[in-house]
């Protein structure tokens, strides 16, 4: 199962619940890239640029979408890449966790780790990354739930509920 949607959507909290539920192991992409590395996601980011953690992202994610039992949440921009994208789609049920702009920027607010917001309006750049990325996010998701509708729980059970994770759930 992976979990695809902007930076602060909810993609960790709501992934870390449903591993537990399922008794899926959980992985956080950019936590795994971090791990790897050695190096923080910012640091990537100034000395490789954004093309080479995407690089890097690609990688982890076609390794990681090949593994059984996982809950993954993507980063943010994971559905730039086609190969992305067609991968995360065709191993697994992908779900978009859709949040709003102001949403995002309340829950990112305080957040100095996220390079694609260091900048002198970050609003303004969610505006901007969404109007980028919503129709790859689309093009991917199985299934799309706003994760600012409900409680962190509550929406898991709602996820939970549905017809193809009730499937999937029937044929682990």
């Amino acid at each position: 199962m992976f979990l695809i949607g902007m930076m602060g959507a909810g993609k960790s909290t709501i992934g870390r619940l449903l591993a537990r539920q399922l008794a899926f192991e959980f992985v956080d992409a950019d936590r795994e890239i971090e791990a790897r590395s050695g190096v923080s996601i910012p640091t990537i980011f100034e000395v490789e640029g954004e093309e080479g953690f995407r690089r890097r992202e690609s990688a982890i994610l076609d390794e990681l979408t090949q593994r059984r039992g996982l809950v993954i949440a993507t980063g943010g921009g994971a559905v730039l890449r086609e190969d992305n994208r067609s991968n995360l789609r065709s191993r697994g049920l992908v779900i978009y966790l859709q949040a709003s702009a102001d949403e995002i920027a309340r829950r990112t607010s305080h957040d100095k780790s996220r390079p694609l917001l260091q900048t002198a309006d970050p609003r303004a750049r969610i505006v901007a990354l969404l109007a980028q990325r919503a129709a790859f996010y689309a093009e991917t998701a199985h299934l799309t739930f706003h994760s600012s509708m409900a409680s962190p729980k509550k929406l898991v059970r709602r996820i939970l509920e549905s017809p193809e994770v009730q499937s999937l759930r029937a044929g682990s």
